[in-house]
């Protein structure tokens, strides 16, 4: 089996181009030394750190419906609800582990750890 390094994902709302086209399937890939180092000298990162997250989702995202170029500008017009999205399909695919939510059982009232897995989302759209 070969080392995946790229991943499919669906925007929950989608991307709004210009013209009016909505784009919401893409390609993320796995992040690099480089993509989480060299946006640190980005004046914009340097004034705000929370740019990074933008900076940081323009470098992996490789497709975004028919779009020719992702940038920094398509992902500043991305719904709260997409942006969130991408963050943690870029945690989930470039950490160890994945992110964990407390759940309670409805009937025995049993608190417990559940694994978020995004991605097994997307693939059965």
């Amino acid at each position: 089996m070969a080392f995946q390094t790229e991943y499919e994902f669906e925007l929950p709302r989608g991307y709004v181009d210009d013209s009016g086209t909505l784009h919401k399937r893409g390609v993320i890939r796995l992040a690099t030394a480089a993509d989480e180092i060299l946006p640190m000298r980005d004046p914009r990162v340097q004034q705000n750190p929370g740019y990074l997250t933008l900076i940081l989702l323009a470098r992996v995202i490789t497709r975004l419906g028919d779009l020719k170029h992702i940038d920094t500008k398509v992902i500043e017009k991305l719904f709260t609800a997409d942006l969130a999205y991408l963050q943690n399909v870029y945690r989930q695919i470039n950490d160890l582990e994945a992110p964990k939510v407390q759940a309670l059982c409805p009937k025995c009232e049993h608190d417990f750890e559940v694994d978020v897995d995004f991605l097994s989302v997307t693939e059965s759209l």
